[in-house]
């Protein structure tokens, strides 16, 4: 299998590489993430303008019509340069769920939206207390003559402060239902705040809010499921851009850095540590290649995406510890962007499921194996 890109995967992938170039440099994204938004509209209607908003929709959705490869090419240039714009939590993800699960006439009339940047979803699913992977939802969802009504709590709903329309899972009568609700309706309760990592989220309480069923099926389970894998490779492929910028600035830092008047990167204990970072990163970026060609192949597969999830993680904590170590104190400096990066991929490492959630997935399925091998 050839997993190179192809000339038009790469020119989607230096596209964004210069948009997001000329966008930001440490000195501005800390500017950008300090204001009330934490994001740049003029870069969101730049992401827009290029197509990347939409970039999995159909194009009779008003999207680009890509595949999941250009997605995640995509989403490595937004991890390698930090671009606090929510092109993942507030049109990639939640439109994937309308285009998958939605009607035909939710389709044609939100994910054009979506992709022109007008429209800003966000996926409620997280639940206050509930660790990774429980199904058990306490947010419910009632049929009564009017339509749907949804009582419960929702937490964190990364970008939620923002949202014009929210994607709701609830427990309902038919099993697991999703849900659109508008922002302001009803009985809607939303409080806001920044996460470690200069993003935003919020939280949401409903009471007896009225909310629309997204799709015609009454248990949407699968494509839950689904939304969850492709969130959870999406991030894999952020991460991964973090981790190649991490390493090339640790890099050029031993360079650089003289101790005793030679360069660090002449100290043969500093060196070795690097090419372990080194190491650490392709095995991130051969399981980010896995999880995103079985994705390819239309196969939207918890298990691999809890394999790929698992080593990224591994290998985000690695590169950023020793990121930090090898700058020393100008690491944990706001000013110098090595510590926002480790914060980032932290914040990355805890969504969808952190490492010892996906361990323990793992391993409580070794048994369905007839062969093991370490």
């Amino acid at each position: 299998m050839d997993f190179e890109l192809n000339d038009e995967q790469q020119l989607l992938r230096d596209t964004t590489r210069d948009l997001l170039a000329r966008a930001y440099d440490p000195e501005k994204r800390n500017k950008v993430i300090a204001t009330d938004l934490g994001w740049s509209k003029d870069v969101w209607s730049q992401l827009a303008e290029v197509g990347l908003l939409g970039l999995p929709f159909a194009e009779d959705d008003g999207g680009m019509g890509a595949g999941p490869v250009e997605t995640m090419a995509v989403l490595v240039e937004v991890g390698r340069r930090l671009a606090p714009e929510p092109i993942l939590d507030s049109a990639l993800l939640p439109g994937s769920i309308i285009a998958d699960a939605g009607t035909e006439a939710q389709r044609r009339e939100l994910l054009p939206r979506v992709a022109d940047g007008s429209l800003l979803l966000a996926f409620a699913h997280a639940e206050p207390g509930v660790r990774w992977p429980s199904s058990e939802l306490q947010t419910t969802a009632s049929m009564n003559g009017a339509g749907w009504t949804l009582n419960g709590r929702k937490n964190p709903v990364l970008r939620g402060d923002c949202a014009g329309k929210f994607i709701v899972s609830a427990a309902a009568d038919g099993g697991t239902g999703l849900f659109l609700v508008e922002a302001d309706a009803t009985g809607v309760s939303r409080r806001s705040y920044e996460t470690h990592d200069g993003g935003r989220a919020a939280q949401l309480d409903f009471a007896d809010v009225p909310a629309e069923q997204l799709g015609d099926v009454a248990d949407a389970s699968a494509h839950l499921a689904a939304a969850i894998v492709r969130g959870q490779v999406a991030l894999c492929a952020e991460a991964l851009g973090a981790m190649e910028e991490s390493l090339r600035l640790t890099t050029e830092y031993l360079k650089t850095r003289k101790q005793f008047g030679v360069p660090l990167a002449k100290f043969q204990t500093l060196t070795q540590r690097a090419a372990d970072m080194y190491v650490s990163l392709e095995l991130a970026r051969s399981m980010m290649l896995y999880a995103t060609m079985m994705l390819a192949e239309g196969q939207a597969d918890a298990t691999v995406a809890s394999r790929a999830k698992l080593q990224v993680g591994r290998s985000a904590r690695h590169i950023g510890q020793e990121s930090i170590q090898m700058h020393g104190g100008i690491g944990m400096t706001a000013e110098y962007p090595v510590g926002h990066y480790v914060s980032r991929l932290t914040a990355i490492e805890h969504t969808f499921g952190d490492s010892a959630d996906h361990l323990r997935q793992l391993a409580a399925n070794v048994a369905d194996y007839e062969m093991v091998e370490l």
